[in-house]
Order: structure tokens, then sequence, then C-alpha cells
């Protein structure tokens, strides 16, 4: 079994093994948040957007998005589901090339995790960039808690939708780190990824936002009402930018 890049083979099988059905919720959420604001949200970014899953909640409510990714195969994915109208580009962060200034940002499913700590820090100065004074960036990202999941689960066997698959997790608790690699079987055979996130501290995080110009407005538990806390394993970041 050969090890391939990763979100290659992947994102054959990546709807059905990775993802659940959350982002109906998650498109909910923001949904109501944009709705309290004074200014019409209608443009929205979506920074890796994967195989299109937020954006195809998205549009029905009303939003353009323009979604961007690093991986081609996703994007693959993302056109099939989302059709020719929608706007999608292949860039890897902290790159960002698209037009025009967007009333709202977006990145979800912990896609800010696999930027080291100093791309992370220019992608969210990127993001801040193409956003309208006062526009909002919401995006989540694996917390503490899910670095110490991550710790007492090293390895995961399971098999959805006809496809076996197991996670294999190597934690560097010193630099923050996951390694996590995906055997799985997709129509080619047995393929392996590995994928490395980044745990970036609270206090980093607020410290990017800031010089970025983004002002936090709240940290909440998955796209709820319910700040996040301890226990918390993916944390929602809602941000505006200052004014």
């Amino acid at each position: 079994m050969g090890e391939v890049e990763p979100y290659s083979r992947l994102a054959g099988v990546y709807d059905e093994l990775v993802v659940d059905p959350c982002f109906p919720v998650w498109a909910d959420f923001l949904d109501a948040l944009w709705r309290s604001d004074a200014v019409e949200v209608r443009t929205v970014l979506d920074v890796c957007c994967g195989t299109g899953l937020l954006a195809a909640e998205l549009i029905p409510r009303g939003y353009a998005v323009v979604g961007i990714d690093a991986s081609q195969p996703m994007l693959d994915r993302a056109r099939a589901r989302l059709g020719p109208g929608v706007d999608l580009r292949r860039a890897t962060l902290p790159e960002l090339p698209v037009d025009g200034i967007f009333d709202a940002g977006v990145c979800t499913f912990d896609g800010l995790n696999y930027l080291s700590p100093s791309d992370f820090r220019a992608s969210l100065a990127a993001i801040a960039q193409c956003l309208r004074p006062g526009g909002w960036l919401v995006f989540d990202i694996h917390t503490d808690a899910m670095l110490a999941l991550a710790a007492e689960n090293p390895r995961i066997d399971g098999e959805e939708d006809g496809h076996a698959f197991s996670l294999a997790n190597a934690v560097d608790p010193a630099a923050r780190t996951v390694d996590t690699t995906i055997d799985f079987e997709d129509d080619q055979g047995a393929a392996s990824e590995t994928h490395r996130q980044y745990f970036h501290p609270d206090d980093e995080v607020r410290a990017a936002l800031a010089d970025a110009g983004l002002d936090v407005i709240g940290v909440a538990d998955e796209y709820s009402s319910r700040p996040a806390g301890e226990s918390t394993m993916r944390a929602t970041w809602v941000c505006r930018v200052h004014v």
C-alpha cells in the first residue's frame, strides 16, 4: 500500500469516511449570525471548501459563495456537487487568488489546523484583507481536548458505507502536533495518506487575529450558543473586521 498526496485518493471516499452530517446545522448557525448584521451579508469566501458540503448548504439560503481549496480532487467533487455556476479555485494558503471584497469568510471542519503557526498567522491576515469593514470571519479549530483525545486513542479502526479504514495518531505534545495516517480502500484498492494537524493555543490565535485586524466576538462550542469550555473538541471562533 503506497503513500499518496494528502486529499488525492482520499477525496473519492472523503464524504463517506471523514465527514459527519453536520453542515446543515453549521449553515443554520452562520445564517442566523449573519442575519443579525445591519449590513446585508451576501458574498461568502469558503476557505478550505473541500468537497463543497458547506457551500451546498449556504447557496440555497441565498449566499453567493466562492470556494478555495488546495486539493484538485476535492474541488472536482465540489464541482460535481455544486454545478458549473459556482466559482471554485485551487490555492494553497496563505495564497488567496480571489477578486473583490466579501461580506464574510468561513473555514470549517478544522481546515486551519493543517497550517503551521506561521502559515496560520499569514492566512488569517490574507483572509482579513478579502473582507469588508465589519465583515465576518467564522472558523473552527481543534482544541487541547481534541489533542488529548488523539493521544488517548492512537489507533481507530472502522467501516463506513462498505469502506474499511484505520486512523493512526502520532502525537507530539511538545510541538502540539498530531500526524494522522489514514489507511483506507477505494475503487482503486488500498491507499494511505498522512495529515499533520497543528494545535494552536488560544493566546496565539487571539494574537494572530488582532494582528490581522480582526475582533473576536465570541468562541463557541462547535457552532452552538454554548461558550467553548475545557471539554470543547472543536471551537468556533466568530470574528469581525475592526472598524
